[in-house]
């Protein structure tokens, strides 16, 4: 039978990494995202996995890797502070192609800011933070239960690209209680471990890509040599000086996530039948906003909604198309402006594209995007 329950945005995305066969979480509790690894510190024993706190966010970081090298799905969760500590292993764990997923609850910054205030201010820095050209897949729930399915979709994600998947959450969305219906195991669709297809006598390369760009590297302890390396590196996993390999595997890093194209994006559309301008949004003020756009429709104002679940990559054609159809696009966003510079690179000059951001610590009220709604609209669109 279906699951039905009050549950927090963060007990939900536990419950969904366990869904997805995570069995390893090693973490350090930082707000607002402490519930994540209570958690999983009280479920993981159940289903056979291991809960470890570790001393900090880098080892915490490290610790996870090493798990999924040795075969297991794994998650850390942490917030501003922290995942600005983990960048560099999130690289190492992009080019060593190496399935994790990280999740961010995030909070007001820079720095230490405002610790338990809500906050959208990290999406540039999940795209860029860690240095060098590298992938970067991201998804951004606005709900409890949707928090539950984003997270089975990170860690299939991670395990099928062998790449290192964000879920970015925010204070608002980990916070919130809501009645939601888990699914079943049964309705559940799990993306499995990549195993070779080869033995070492047929030639195995554990970083040799199938069709997919994705190796299929084997977990440590089943009788493959792997070697593994933050260094470029050619299939063997050992590193090598040519700059033809350099550009092979950056570019190669690139397309298996590339490729998948919209398979990936996901958006989702409101009131946008008869619209002439829309709000788009993600996270948990595109809550706020889908009030406001709905208390605008009532006034007869022909506005509609876009909203971002994949941030990354970014949803460049469903933003093109949006820019197509309106006369003017608002970006609402709590932080200071971020989102909105890819709004406005991807509809391309088509139509104004205008910013309703909030950065003081506080969540958005409806009144205020539907002031900016109003505004948007009375001004017709005009540059």
């Amino acid at each position: 039978m279906a699951d039905r329950r009050l549950m927090q945005g963060n007990e939900a995305c536990a419950e969904g990494a366990i869904a997805a066969g995570v069995r390893f979480f090693a973490g350090y509790p930082i707000t607002p995202s402490t519930e994540i690894a209570e958690s999983m510190a009280k479920l993981l024993p159940k289903y056979g996995g291991t809960f470890v706190q570790m001393e900090d966010e880098i080892a915490s970081m490290g610790a996870i890797l090493g798990a999924s090298l040795a075969g297991a799905k794994v998650m850390d969760a942490t917030s501003g502070p922290g995942f600005s500590l983990k960048q560099e292993l999130i690289g190492y764990a992009a080019v060593a192609e190496i399935p994790c997923v990280l999740v961010n609850v995030q909070r007001v910054g820079p720095s230490t800011g405002q610790p338990t205030a809500p906050s959208q201010g990290d999406v540039m820095q999940v795209r860029w933070g860690t240095h060098g050209d590298h992938p970067m897949i991201a998804l951004s729930p606005w709900s409890v239960r949707e928090t539950f399915d984003l997270t089975v979709m990170a860690v299939n994600y991670a395990e099928r690209f062998r790449t290192p998947v964000i879920l970015l959450m925010d204070e608002i969305v980990g916070h919130l209680r809501e009645n939601v219906t888990l699914p079943t195991a049964e309705e559940i669709a799990i993306y499995p471990r990549r195993k070779p297809t080869k033995t070492r006598a047929e030639g195995y390369e554990p970083f040799a890509p199938e069709a997919d760009l994705v190796p299929n590297v084997a977990d440590f302890g089943n009788g493959y040599h792997v070697h593994v390396t933050g260094l470029i590196h050619d299939e063997t996993g050992f590193p090598v000086g040519s700059p033809k390999v350099t550009q092979e595997s950056i570019h190669r890093l690139h397309q298996k996530i590339n490729r998948a194209g919209n398979e990936i994006i996901h958006t989702e559309e409101y009131f946008m039948e008869d619209a002439d301008f829309a709000v788009v949004s993600f996270g948990g003020t595109a809550r706020t906003v889908y009030e406001a756009v709905s208390e605008a429709r009532e006034l007869g104002y022909k506005v509609g909604m876009l909203r971002l679940v994949t941030i990354w990559p970014f949803a460049d054609e469903a933003i093109a198309r949006l820019a197509a159809k309106v006369k003017a696009i608002t970006v609402a966003e709590l932080n200071y402006g971020q989102i909105i510079n890819e709004v406005q690179r991807a509809a391309g000059g088509v139509c104004p594209v205008e910013f309703c951001g909030k950065y003081d610590m506080r969540t958005f009220e409806p009144p205020e995007i539907l002031d900016a709604i109003k505004k948007m609209c009375e001004g017709g669109g005009a540059n």
